[in-house]
């Protein structure tokens, strides 16, 4: 019984001591780990964010008639260079019985009281030329009966308009005639031949003939997140991207800030604006969608390093780099930071550009499966 338990104890140590021995064999057949090192750079880092929006003009202006009636030509289409005063379409007026009714009233009561005048007037003239009125009644008759055929003529006219849009005398500001009040471009022109328009005023803000712009005098329009408006001011530069303009950024200032913001899908948005310093040699089309990436800060030419290099002391969160003082020999400096782009941080002091840097956090083949 005795004998048999040395032999278990003497087998276990064997297997013990044999177990160690290929351990330590294993871990002598392990490749050392080898950290590369990288040198820093000098980068242009600029931080910005980037709002989503679309290129519109700075001023449209949208035609509407002045009366109500149907289009019975158009002269322009979109895209037409147009100046103040041309001629942009003609209205065909279809009359309203009861103002048409109304007008004709007018003319028959301004025939009642015209009759009247000038039969009064013939007995003011009568009784003048035999002495017995002055000539101060005379011409008070005179007036009344010219300010009757004033009225008269002017119930004709209103008659006219009325049925027709027009009147003699007025066929070159005829309310007919729709015309454009700005020089520009026409964006477009969203009626046809044949559809019925309503008259602009109080109560109806009417139907758009024609929309004008100065295509030369563009802005970019877009919205920022409640997050990021707190970083935006007045007055920052902008770069503009359009997506249906490859390989081209037209440069922006931010001029608009909105002081409320609404309500996207759950997340506040405010509307920001900007004025485009156009390229005479693009011709950038109003509505398309673009991108302004907003330049938060920038640092020219500065020594940096890639934003994955930097360490954080877990105590004091302080950042440090590794640096290089022989082969695999590595020693902690602290570094002050700048400015970031998410990839590239600027490295204000602690960092010398011969200096190289432990790639630290470098993933090895195996934690691929390669």
């Amino acid at each position: 019984m005795k004998k048999s338990v040395t032999v278990v104890i003497l087998i276990v140590i064997f297997l013990a001591f044999g177990g160690a021995m290929f351990y330590l064999y294993q871990k002598n057949e392990e490749d050392p780990i080898v950290y590369e090192t990288e040198k820093p750079s000098r980068q242009t880092i600029i931080k910005k964010t980037v709002a989503t929006g679309s290129i519109l003009p700075l001023e449209e202006v949208l035609i509407k008639p002045n009366i109500s009636g149907v289009i019975e030509e158009i002269y322009v289409e979109g895209g037409d260079f147009v100046e103040s005063g041309d001629l942009l379409a003609r209205i065909k007026v279809v009359p309203n019985l009861n103002a048409l009714n109304d007008a004709k009233n007018s003319i028959d009561e301004a025939k009642i009281a015209l009759d009247d005048q000038r039969r009064n007037f013939d007995r003011q003239s009568s009784l003048f030329n035999k002495g017995v009125i002055s000539k101060v009644d005379l011409e008070r008759a005179q007036v009344s009966y010219d300010q009757a055929k004033q009225s008269y003529s002017a119930a004709n006219k209103r008659y006219d308009i009325v049925k027709t849009g027009t009147t003699k005398g007025y066929s070159n500001s005829a309310n007919t005639m729709i015309r454009a009040t700005v020089t520009g471009m026409v964006l477009e022109v969203p009626v046809e031949v044949g559809n019925q328009v309503i008259e602009s005023n109080n109560f109806n803000e009417g139907t758009t003939i024609a929309a004008i712009a100065d295509v030369d005098k563009m802005i970019f329009e877009g919205k920022v997140d409640e997050s990021e408006v707190g970083k935006i001011k007045e007055d920052l530069p902008l770069e503009i991207t359009v997506g249906a303009l490859e390989n081209i950024t037209f440069d922006a200032v931010l001029d608009y800030i909105a002081p409320k913001g609404n309500e996207e899908n759950g997340a506040i948005q405010f509307e920001i604006k900007g004025t485009l310093k156009k390229q005479d040699s693009v011709f950038i089309r109003a509505g398309l969608s673009a991108n302004a990436s907003i330049i938060l800060d920038r640092a020219d030419s500065v020594l940096s390093i890639k934003e994955a290099l930097v360490q954080f002391d877990p105590e004091t969160k302080k950042p440090f780099l590794e640096i290089a003082t022989g082969d695999q020999q590595f020693e902690r400096r602290d570094i002050e930071l700048g400015i970031s782009d998410g990839i590239y941080v600027e490295v204000k002091s602690g960092l010398e550009k011969e200096d190289e840097i432990k790639v630290w956090n470098e993933v090895k083949p195996d934690e691929f499966g390669g």
